[in-house]
């Protein structure tokens, strides 16, 4: 780390401390040059990832999006805010532990059809019924008889 008095890049921790919930470390260090003490903020380095989407355009992973679509499936059912976010969590937590930066908008579906199958069936029906773009009654009907065989 470069002393920003004297431009040495020596120097060494004198104090670390955690900040802002754990996510910085916080270092007071001192130069092995000119003895005077500066601070530094050390965090995690997150790659972005990208989520390439069904007419092939990308953009960058927006977790308020995927929070968003759980908030609408979710609506009126008995499932708390915490819940949802906590199936934020998990599922950018799989995307982020992956080893492919771009991610299809598919997969984050599938990823969000898996969790909902679990916690919710009518927030699943909901979701799969906007992410599977049900064309009419016979669709969603199959869907329905899928999921009750599934569940048998």
């Amino acid at each position: 780390m470069k002393c920003p008095f004297c431009g040495f890049e020596e120097s060494k921790v004198i104090d670390s401390r955690p900040a802002d919930d754990g996510e910085r470390i916080r270092r007071r260090r001192e130069c092995l040059k000119c003895s005077k003490r500066f601070t530094t903020h050390e965090v995690i380095e997150t790659v972005p990832i990208v989520v390439v989407k069904r007419d092939k355009s990308r953009e960058v992973f927006n977790r308020n999006k995927l929070m968003s679509g759980f908030l609408r499936a979710c609506e009126k059912r008995p499932i708390s805010v915490q819940q949802m976010e906590q199936m934020v969590d998990d599922i950018e937590a799989k995307l982020q532990s992956g080893y492919d930066r771009e991610v299809t908008s598919q997969h984050i579906g599938e990823l969000v059809m898996e969790v909902l199958k679990e916690t919710d069936k009518v927030a699943y029906i909901r979701f799969a019924s906007v992410y599977k773009n049900f064309e009419d009654e016979d669709t969603f009907l199959e869907e329905l008889a899928r999921l009750k065989g599934a569940s048998k």
